[in-house]
């Protein structure tokens, strides 16, 4: 179950097979996907539907470090936050662990679009709320 703390959101995962590639550890390319799996349940848990139905995320870079490898049946989490909101992009960050053992840090900018126009559309102080609140110091 995906659980929310303050600032930052964490995001169970067990790796499965179709996780593994041919070294036998998880491919890179699925840290990416636990990556984009972990902000979307995030913007889902924080942002109310009636607020969120009108907003789609892109991708416009994607930062990944590959620490140490993951390996099938591992119990992983991605602890995942928002640094801030700037007109129409978001800075979040992301931890892949296994216990407290950093496998994978990643930042990604990811830029909101207005579900309608696809647009670009600025989030605002509701929103950004939602994700700092009264702790945003």
């Amino acid at each position: 179950m995906e659980t929310r703390h303050s600032n930052y959101y964490l995001f169970p995962i067990k790796v499965v097979a179709t996780d593994i590639d041919e070294l036998n550890h998880v491919n890179n390319i699925v840290y990416l996907r636990y990556v984009q799996e972990a902000a979307g349940n995030h913007w889902h848990t924080v942002v109310p539907e009636e607020l969120s139905a009108h907003i789609i995320w892109v991708v416009r870079r994607h930062e990944i470090d590959y620490l140490k490898p993951a390996f099938l049946g591992d119990e992983l989490t991605v602890k995942t936050w928002v640094d801030n909101f700037t007109g129409v992009t978001s800075d979040r960050h992301c931890e892949i662990l296994r216990g407290t053992e950093v496998l994978a840090r990643s930042r990604t900018i990811w830029v909101s679009l207005d579900a309608v126009s696809f647009r670009p559309k600025r989030i605002g102080e509701e929103i950004a709320g939602l994700f700092f609140g009264s702790e945003k110091e």
